[in-house]
């Protein structure tokens, strides 16, 4: 029998302290980040004895669930939620590529939700979603494999990076690969420090990157590559952390950035490339010859400097002082952009202040609408996961997301 205690002006109620344990494990995240998180703002401090115990006070059970976002009533509950590995990929792999921040992991337990309610719903409609291309292993070359692999999964080339990658989520979406895309908009407090991640065995997650097009677009391929091998991991790719230690990133690091690289890249201009031995002060360092081919593939400048780099066919100090010339026309040109955004608004024009919407994959609506049609989903199921109002339920339902 649950209760709630009050105590002058404090109420306490009885809860399900195992709960909370069991989200923290869920979450990897340690007692410290949680109280962190809880304890802002307030002048006396929430301490884990105030939380380790078969009550609590609700204003204390409201700051932790802000956390978590599971609905008071979880806590109430008086089951122990077992730790099962089918749950989460937290409980599947100890560790990740990348040092996650409470914002990715939010994010990878979210998205991780979203593809459980997807696949729950496929399943109960009957919509095929097995697996079509075969999987792949570290012994395969991953430069053959992209280039084998290219024709069949790379859209048409178009220099507008935002409908490319549109493009390329719906190309993988007719093979059964759910794409999904996340923004992370100014104003949230609690930002990913990541690009991407893999969830086996068909969810790709992607995270918006309005500044570098290019880098989401290879974020893709690689998080691709690790479909391919059905390696789960969170990812951030980050070409100008690379260093002359990168010896110490994984195989399946290794593999996945290959494969990105070689299949935005292809067979033609692979042979480019290799047709300059040592790309240094003699040849201007390629230059020329890597923005011609950055423009006819969507990789950028520096993701091909930095193969050029893991190839030796550039030296580590050649390789620093591109990449850093690199992030200094990066900086002027977001300092431009800012000063041209600073004067327009002087000048009284309105800029539009609506937060960018994520990429929806024609996927997601073939999974609906099939829903809907077995009756599966609701009307107001369907209007909520695809982001409509119910007045274009029928031009969504028949025309799909054209």
């Amino acid at each position: 029998m649950r209760y709630i205690r009050v105590i002058g002006y404090k109420m306490k109620i009885e809860y399900n302290k195992h709960r909370v344990e069991y989200l923290l494990s869920l979450f990897k995240m340690t007692v410290g980040e949680l109280l962190s998180s809880i304890n802002k703002g307030l002048k006396t401090p929430i301490t884990w004895e105030d939380i380790d115990s078969d009550e609590i006070e609700l204003n204390y059970l409201k700051r932790i669930d802000k956390v978590f976002n599971k609905g008071l009533l979880y806590y109430y509950d008086p089951t122990v939620p077992v730790k099962d590995k089918k749950v989460s990929v937290f409980f599947r792999k100890e560790s990740f590529t990348s040092e996650l921040n409470i914002g990715a992991r939010k994010r990878v337990r979210e998205f991780e939700d979203i593809k459980t309610q997807i696949s729950a719903i496929s399943i109960m409609s009957h919509f095929d979603m097995k697996r079509v291309l075969r999987t792949y292993s570290l012994d395969e070359n991953p430069r053959e494999v992209a280039f084998a692999l290219r024709g069949s999964l790379l859209p048409e080339f178009t220099s507008s990076k935002r409908d490319y990658l549109k493009s390329f989520i719906n190309k993988l979406g007719k093979n059964n690969i759910l794409v999904l895309e996340f923004v992370d908009t100014f104003n949230k407090k609690e930002k990913a420090n990541i690009d991407g991640f893999y969830i086996g065995p068909n969810a790709i997650v992607l995270k918006r990157n309005q500044d570098a097009l290019s880098r989401e677009i290879f974020t893709l391929c690689h998080e691709l590559g690790h479909y391919l091998l059905d390696k789960e991991d969170v990812d951030e790719l980050d070409f100008a952390k690379v260093t002359d230690q990168s010896p110490e990133i994984s195989e399946v690091e290794k593999w996945c950035n290959s494969f990105a690289f070689f299949l935005l890249l292809g067979q033609e201009n692979a042979r480019k490339l290799e047709s300059i031995a040592l790309y240094d002060y003699r040849v201007d360092y390629g230059h020329d010859l890597v923005a011609s081919i950055s423009k006819e593939t969507n990789l950028s400048r520096l993701a091909i400097f930095t193969n050029l780099f893991l190839q030796h066919r550039m030296t580590y100090a050649d390789y620093s002082n591109v990449r850093d010339n690199l992030h200094e026309q990066y900086l002027t040109r977001k300092e431009k952009e800012r000063q041209e955004k600073e004067n327009r608004i002087a000048a009284g024009e309105k800029i539009s202040g609506r937060n960018p919407k994520p990429i929806q994959s024609n996927l997601i609506y073939d999974i609906y609408n099939y829903a809907l049609n077995k009756g599966v989903v609701t009307e107001y199921e369907y209007c909520s996961a695809l982001n409509i109002k119910p007045n274009d339920i029928s031009r969504v339902f028949y025309e799909g997301s054209h």
